[in-house]
């Protein structure tokens, strides 16, 4: 519950709402009670022929002769005192100080009489069917006026939920943008989507549920029971003796379907994973026909989901009948001691003094209205366990991504990185992405400033890790990334990141068009400057000959619309936007075609002029562009030189690039 705590904290950002919510639910409480209250005056004065102003001059009449009757008593124990024994005087006091506080009661009843009697008179009718008459329209009435209170507060709880979940997801979206790369491995995008989805609705519903039902219904019951108890209290304590049992049996509900909520959130972020795959994957399936397979595997996480389902129906459906076999004990002990004392006129039950005077069958019925107004709102409330233990699940899922903290923090003390820069070192470098295994081993490596520096090697010997490292989508496990001798963590990342440029193997673009794909390099671009970087990318071309509308065409999810090669020139096209001094290409040309690796190459050449370039590649005609060449074999640089040094002297890098060179000549 403590996570779910913070975010019903996040309601009290509004808390105009909050104030709102609270008051028409204490609203929908006292019309709730008064119109139940309205069977008092219906059973005792209109049902035996009253209207409510004679009903009251008789029962003022009445009290003045029980308070007659009493005076009496006590005047006739007056003699008593001088032939009483000393024995027997204590118990006199006694019955005396009984008499004087049954007088007080009547007192204070019949000034309760006297005070409202002349507005009462003024303002109600005096025949019994007008009285009935009034009663009624005050009970309609009553009722409108609390369903106009029940529709703001459920607008008002609605509002306040849907903030709460708007502000909890802008704060997680802005967390997964600054979370470590290794968590959306780790974790899965079907997981982080479902916590973005699933779990934080729940969160916004158990906000609605706490400021909605949790405040209305229990104070519909205070305001029942505040009535039972004016009747009362004594017999209402009988009565309620069995709500200490539904609230232990409620508690160990409540636990267990915490738990079985969580253990479904997870299930379902496994199908949310498993559907994400699918979806991604869906050409590889058909290719290797593996649609059985599939369904087998989904069938099985839907399986394992419905046992999670079912087990929450199970366990939520003990909290009705447990509420409202509470409710019935408690009215069946009602009847039975209520009907034992308004039908014998008794005031004491076992001994005990239940009320000063005996009761009415009116307020015998209105006592019973109020206990069945309090068991309505309690059997409301065996769906609001539900709703709040989900919502607590939910709410551990959803700051667990919140709370962690990213690896790649901003320094809290940065220092301006240098403008120019002249050296760019790997110094001593070591990174792991768990602690199995290391992917780089103590790697020392220097690159120039304008300087282009190409890294080769076999697939998993850590090429890709380490060109990672300098815009810090990694921090090394051990050793250092430095510009001319400042480690990397103490510039602040976007200064850092806003000036290296990157343009991978597989290119991402977004589902929005052509122009503002490329002005992702840098927002604030003139659409003069997008086609000038467009031009340098031999991108131009295609965009304005090929697509329909052009700059203003949208490339589908993925860039889908379009082949790799016009992919792969749309983001380098981005990259020279943002003119940056570290280029950074990972096997940029590894998957287009002949015609858009000779574009790319031409571009390249004359972007990587005079500009720091870090690229991947086993290309030949990539690898011509390179000053260097730095040849990694498990996770270490075993070699450094020029293309023709290293072709002459290191075997791997004759196996890896020397054989296509011979070929392509």
């Amino acid at each position: 519950m403590k996570h779910f705590g913070r975010a019903l904290r996040l309601a009290l950002r509004y808390p105009g709402n909050v104030l709102l919510c609270w008051t028409t639910s204490l609203l929908v409480a006292i019309f709730w009670a008064a119109n139940l209250a309205a069977v008092w005056p219906v059973v005792d004065a209109v049902m035996n022929g009253h209207s409510i102003p004679s009903w009251l001059e008789e029962d003022a009449n009445h009290q003045l002769a029980e308070l007659a009757k009493l005076r009496s008593e006590r005047f006739a124990l007056a003699p008593s005192f001088s032939h009483a024994s000393p024995d027997s005087i204590p118990g006199l006091v006694q019955q005396v100080a009984q008499i004087r506080e049954q007088e007080g009661y009547v007192q204070e009843r019949l000034g309760g009489i006297r005070w409202i009697q002349p507005v009462v008179e003024k303002w109600l009718p005096d025949t019994p069917f007008e009285t009935l008459g009034c009663v009624c329209a005050f009970v309609l009435v009553g009722t409108l006026i609390k369903n106009v209170f029940r529709v703001a507060n459920l607008v008002l709880v609605s509002r306040l939920g849907n903030l709460v979940a708007f502000d909890l997801r802008k704060d997680y979206f802005r967390q997964l943008l600054r979370l470590d790369l290794v968590e959306f491995s780790e974790r899965g995008r079907g997981d982080l989507m479902n916590r973005c989805t699933t779990d934080l609705s729940q969160v916004g519903s158990g906000v609605q549920v706490v400021f909605g039902q949790a405040v209305r219904e229990p104070l519909k019951m205070i305001a029942c029971f505040v009535g039972a108890a004016w009747f009362s209290w004594r017999l209402l304590l009988i009565t309620i003796i069995v709500a200490p049992i539904a609230a232990i049996a409620i508690r160990w509900l409540g636990k267990s379907l915490k738990r079985a909520n969580r253990r479904a959130m997870e299930e379902l972020s496994g199908i949310y994973e498993a559907l994400t795959e699918t979806l991604s994957g869906i050409r590889l399936i058909r290719a290797f026909t593996r649609e059985s397979a599939e369904r087998a595997r989904f069938h099985k996480s839907l399986k394992q989901l419905y046992g999670r389902q079912m087990k929450i129906a199970f366990y939520d459906s003990l909290a009705s009948p447990l509420t409202e076999n509470a409710g019935v004990a408690m009215v069946v002990l009602a009847a039975m001691a209520g009907g034992y004392l308004v039908l014998n006129q008794e005031t004491l039950l076992f001994g005990v003094q239940i009320s000063e005077t005996p009761l009415t069958h009116g307020q015998m019925g209105a006592f019973f209205a109020m206990l069945v107004g309090m068991s309505d709102p309690a059997r409301r409330l065996s769906g609001v366990f539900n709703g709040i233990q989900r919502a607590s699940a939910s709410a551990e899922r959803v700051y667990e991504v919140l709370d962690r903290q990213p690896t790649t923090a901003e320094c809290a003390s940065p220092v301006p990185m240098p403008k120019p820069w002249k050296r760019l070192r790997f110094e001593n470098l070591s990174f792991q992405y768990t602690s199995e295994k290391l992917v780089l081993d103590r790697v020392n490596l220097e690159v120039r400033a304008g300087e282009t520096m190409a890294i080769v090697g076999p697939n998993g010997c850590g090429k890709s890790t380490l060109l990672t490292l300098p815009p810090r989508l990694y921090d090394a496990t051990e050793g250092s990334v430095l510009f001319d001798d400042v480690d990397v963590r103490q510039f602040k990342l976007r200064e850092l990141r806003g000036r290296i440029g990157i343009v991978s193997q597989q290119a991402q673009l977004f589902n929005e068009s052509v122009l503002e794909n490329i002005a992702f390099g840098r927002p604030g671009a003139t659409r003069e400057d997008i086609e000038h970087a467009a031009r340098k990318a031999h991108a131009h071309e295609f965009i304005t000959e090929r697509l329909e509308e052009g700059y203003d065409t949208l490339v589908g999810p993925g860039g889908g619309r379009l082949s790799g090669g016009q992919r792969q020139r749309v983001a380098l096209a981005r990259a020279i936007l943002r003119n940056p001094e570290l280029l950074i290409l990972d096997e940029a040309t590894s998957q287009v075609d002949l015609e858009s690796e000779q574009l790319i190459h031409e571009a390249l050449a004359e972007f990587s002029r005079e500009r720091t370039t870090l690229l991947i590649t086993h290309r030949p005609s990539t690898l011509a562009l390179a000053d260097r060449v730095a040849v990694m074999e498990h996770g270490r640089i075993i070699d450094i030189g020029t293309p023709d040094e290293l072709a002459e002297r290191c075997d791997l890098f004759r196996r890896l690039c020397c054989v296509p060179l011979r070929e392509s000549a």
